[in-house]
């Protein structure tokens, strides 16, 4: 399993949109200045979010975008799979597949499913808070208008 581009991008938007508190519209072309993404991307994964319901928007030259919720009501793994579908390290496990001939009899079957549990636990385990607290900590991010 490997998150794309999009999925690392959507989190970084989602952490930099919780920087404002959901006090304030935080436009696209700033997540894309202070982030270097461009801002047709960001318009692409914003689009996805906003239409799963984990962002508000505003149209308007006041517009832009807000958190539904509070950043501890959102956790990776959401996120995550609203941009990448599925977390499944194996076809095989994915929802909605056909289910592999050889599953019954398959060896490491009992190891992709641990691995899918891991991951799954992992992700959703850490919440849009935690990543903004460790942004905050970590990187000494100072934030200011």
């Amino acid at each position: 399993m490997k998150i794309s581009t999009r999925g690392r991008y959507a989190l970084r938007m989602m952490v930099e949109i919780a920087m404002h508190d959901r006090e304030e519209w935080v436009s696209i072309k700033d997540i894309s200045e202070r982030q270097g993404i461009s801002v047709k991307y960001l318009e692409q994964i914003v689009t996805n979010l906003t239409k799963s319901g984990l962002l508000l928007s505003s149209r308007g030259p006041r517009g832009g975008y807000m958190l539904a919720k509070n950043p501890d009501e959102y956790t990776a793994g959401e996120i995550l799979r609203v941009i990448e579908g599925e977390l499944a390290p194996v076809a095989c496990l994915e929802s909605g597949t056909k289910l592999c001939e050889r599953r019954g009899a398959c060896p490491t079957i009992r190891f992709w499913e641990g691995l899918h549990q891991v991951i799954n636990e992992y992700v959703d385990s850490v919440t849009l808070q935690d990543l903004l607290d460790f942004c905050k900590e970590g990187y000494g991010y100072d934030y200011s208008i």
